[in-house]
């Protein structure tokens, strides 16, 4: 039996579907020529008051240096690249604030079902105490403990062989680039890798049979291993640049400023509370016959949780993980509060020094927009991938 042909399309005012195209491109005009206006309007105002606009002075000399960057800069270099400079500020605190914030709130949500009292009581109080505290307030706290709290850098506290705390911020060894590191980087992929195939062999191997095979030490045992294997094959290159208190500072090694540490810990803490109501919701959306059926496999609470309730779970889960993934980014705009040199940071000190105003912000808005966009495909994607699947 054939298949019946594909319905007409109707160009006809009695088409519902043509009069839905009709409004929604009569909208566009009028949105598109509402911009033009308000645009047109705005840079005749800017004429007549003699401000210039443009873009032609983001390839000028910036004029001004970043205190804390990743990369080498100095004011002889554009404006452009102290825009660079401050979106991987910005990505610096953002990326590291992503993982510990979802660390942290994972196992505080989790705690707040825990059986015992203590614990359940403890993270309770944790998620009602950083969710209705400004995070701004709690900036200033941590700024204010970081800075006034913690002994002189003459002083430092020493936690570990080399490492140095003090008010001047974190001073930690590094290793020194060698050749041989590569071989180091390659393992670390092959254990990745490694990994991924073992767990997945897992998943599969339980699905078939029921039984469950250990996933996360022989996986940090095989990462451990390739990652020594390569750097054993690169020459085991083991130089570090160990950080040494002079009568003023400490010089060498590697270092976490006072204002990123701020704006960090302020992140996360913040953050992980709201994670934390997300996932303990998340779990507590998987029906009860669930727990009773892991029971009855005989799966103890950490497989259970692991195998049976976060992945139903993670429907939920997921699309109010990706807003306060997005909210983390768009908070670590507060850096200008602590000084931390930022995208923010960097695009105010560009508009007092050039008075482009819309550019400097439409940048801002711009390097914002990309990297929610960004953010939400990706979390997007991933919630496609691991959605229950219908059979």
């Amino acid at each position: 039996m054939s298949a019946p042909p594909p319905p007409k399309r109707q160009w006809s005012w009695r088409s519902q579907a043509f009069r839905g195209l009709v409004y929604q491109v009569v909208a566009l005009l009028l949105l598109a020529l509402a911009v033009i206006y308000l645009m047109s309007n705005t840079f005749a105002n800017m004429r007549a008051r003699g401000i210039q606009s443009g873009f032609d002075f983001i390839l000028g000399p910036a004029g001004f240096g970043i205190g804390e960057s990743l990369f080498e800069f100095d004011s002889s270099q554009s404006y452009l690249y102290a825009y660079f400079i401050g979106l991987s500020n910005t990505l610096r605190v953002a990326l590291m604030g992503l993982v510990l914030a979802t660390l942290l709130g994972t196992t505080i949500g989790i705690g707040r079902l825990s059986k015992n009292t203590l614990v359940r009581g403890l993270c309770a109080s944790y998620v009602e105490v950083t969710r209705n505290i400004p995070l701004l307030l709690q900036l200033f706290m941590w700024y204010f403990a970081l800075t006034e709290l913690l002994p002189p850098i003459e002083e430092p506290l020493k936690p570990l062989a080399g490492v140095f705390f003090s008010k001047n911020g974190l001073q930690f060894p590094l290793p020194v680039w060698a050749p041989g590191h590569w071989g180091s980087l390659l393992g670390l992929c092959a254990g990745i890798a490694t990994w991924r195939l073992w767990a997945r062999h897992a998943r599969q191997h339980f699905e078939a049979t029921g039984i469950t095979k250990p996933v996360l030490l022989p996986s940090m045992v095989l990462i451990l291993a390739l990652t020594t294997l390569g750097w054993l094959l690169g020459g085991a290159p083991g130089e570090l640049d160990i950080p040494e208190i002079t009568e003023i500072n400490v010089v060498g090694g590697g270092a976490l400023t006072p204002e990123y540490l701020t704006l960090l810990v302020g992140l996360t803490v913040y953050t992980s509370g709201y994670i934390a109501e997300v996932v303990r919701a998340g779990i507590q959306s998987v029906s009860f016959g669930q727990h009773e059926a892991a029971a009855a496999l005989g799966l103890s609470r950490s497989h259970e949780l692991r195998l049976v309730q976060l992945p139903q779970a993670l429907r939920v889960i997921i699309p109010p993980l990706t807003s306060q993934y997005l909210n983390l980014i768009k908070n670590s705009s507060l850096a200008v509060a602590v000084g931390y040199p930022d995208l923010v940071s960097i695009s105010s000190t560009a508009l007092n020094q050039t008075g482009r105003a819309i550019e400097c912000i439409g940048l801002v808005m711009l390097c914002y927009l990309s990297l929610s966009l960004i953010t939400s495909s990706a979390m997007n994607l991933y919630n496609r991938r691991v959605r229950i699947k219908d059979r």
